[in-house]
């Protein structure tokens, strides 16, 4: 234990104010109100055009720019993130572009040249072009040209006041041009931070519209005696405000506002637990034909608790808290939501009780939605077989766990001081962890092998 953590009894400073989320929160509610009431916003201010909800798709791409400008705006003019030295900039020491230019073109490169082999990627990979996947490609083919003609002038100004401007991007755009030495451990890092936004971003992107839509034409006054629609609305409602936050996240990662990839997660095995969750190898796993498929028969909490409206109002109560709790997670996060990443270190919010409140909240929360150990076939085989499966998901996201613990640990000593302070102080992880070293007092090490 250290001196700090022994003498206020307090994690360390979170890296990202709970004001930033906030802020973020705000604005996406601000925007759902409106498009929920735009009939009568719209004849109020005499507006042509149809009547009705914005509950399109358009509607669910602008609702990133109601929670990310709420979201920057409070980190450039309250926190002041773009003055922290961990940005690698400091604006004080502009250098002349003559002195620069040669780098940021070498970087230019690099970039373009990331971009143009993603785009390869998404062709070849037949999944992007089929179902929800269609509209992330339609942003992206969109969103492509501005990218390309804003990333000169953006690349330029940056890396006259970045401290050291030969970055990632740079390393890679050195191995290309092949002229100057470049370090292959940069090189690497560049890829697997570019990996992990295309991927994730695509996905993403391609959820928002389902339920945006399914929250705006919500007739709340038809459901709101009804507890498993009410329930299902607000459980709706909380995975939208994660969905919408996380892709802020992931798109907004820009040095200026402290937000950029320091670094992806360089274990194969964080890669593979994180990977299997996620299309197209969650079908594989956790589909309804996956190895690991646990709702078999399974009609859940709805079907089982149907002749008892109480408990329907309290198991309906019990799910919106654990989805609330797993959206507060992602909103903590503010603009530096992503997978696989090392953006700084969280330790307020609900990490103040747990270190990993999404992963804990959304396994509690499937094992409460479809009770497994409940199936209307009446069969034990089944009743085995989900409990068991369903089991083998939470020891993913487990696995998950460590291995962003592992990444984490290896990258920052404030993570470090984050990890022990709750081992001792945690209102969930501490008693866990008083088990864990009663059960196996010299536990092994976690291995880990970097990917390649």
């Amino acid at each position: 234990m250290s001196a700090r953590e022994s003498a206020i009894g307090s994690p360390p400073q979170s890296d990202v104010s709970a004001g930033v989320g906030l802020a973020g929160l705000f604005g996406l509610l601000a925007w759902i109100v409106f498009c929920r009431n735009y009939a009568p916003i719209a004849d109020m201010l005499g507006l042509p055009g149809p009547r009705g909800p914005l509950s399109g798709p358009y509607a669910a791409l602008a609702a990133m720019l109601f929670s990310a400008g709420p979201m920057v705006a409070w980190s450039i003019f309250v926190d002041r993130v773009h003055r922290r030295a961990s940005t690698g900039i400091d604006w004080d020491r502009k250098r002349p572009l003559a002195e620069v230019i040669d780098i940021s073109v070498v970087k230019i490169a690099g970039l373009w040249a990331t971009w143009a082999l993603l785009a390869f990627a998404y062709c070849l990979a037949r999944w992007y072009w089929q179902g929800q996947y269609l509209f992330a490609m339609e942003v992206l083919a969109f969103a492509a040209v501005p990218l390309v003609v804003l990333s000169v002038p953006y690349v330029l100004w940056l890396d006259r006041v970045m401290v050291e401007p030969r970055d990632h991007a740079w390393h890679f755009g050195a191995m290309l041009i092949g002229r100057e030495p470049y370090d292959p451990e940069e090189v690497k890092k560049h890829w697997r931070a570019w990996i992990i936004k295309a991927f994730f971003g695509a996905f993403m992107i391609s959820i928002l519209p389902g339920g945006f839509a399914a929250v705006v034409e919500t007739d709340l006054a038809a459901i709101a005696a009804e507890p498993v629609r009410l329930g299902m609305f607000l459980i709706g409602l909380l995975f939208v405000i994660d969905v919408q936050i996380g892709t802020v996240g992931y798109l907004v990662t820009m040095r200026p506002l402290d937000a950029h990839i320091r670094s992806g997660n360089p274990l194969l095995s964080g890669w593979l637990a994180a990977l299997i969750c996620y299309p197209p190898l969650v079908f594989a796993f956790m589909g309804t034909e996956g190895m690991f498929a646990y709702e078999i028969n399974t009609p859940g909490w709805t079907y089982w608790f149907s002749d008892y409206p109480a408990l329907l109002w309290i198991w309906s109560a019990l799910l919106i808290v654990l989805t609330g709790i797993y959206a507060w997670a992602t909103v903590a996060f503010g603009i530096r939501f992503s997978n696989l990443t090392y953006r700084g270190v969280l330790t307020n919010g609900p990490y103040r009780f747990t270190r990993h409140p999404a992963y804990l909240s959304k396994n509690l929360f499937w094992w409460c939605a479809t009770l497994p150990f409940l199936v209307d076939s009446g069969s034990p085989v089944d009743m085995v077989r989900n409990t068991v499966f369903l089991g083998c998901v939470s020891a993913i996201y487990y696995w998950r766990a460590r291995t962003e613990e592992a990444h984490l640990l290896a990258e920052d000593a404030k993570y470090r001081e984050y990890h022990a302070w709750m081992e001792r102080h945690g209102p969930l992880t501490a008693p866990l962890a008083a088990l864990k070293r009663r059960i196996r007092p010299h536990g092994p090490v976690l291995q880990e092998h970097p990917a390649e």
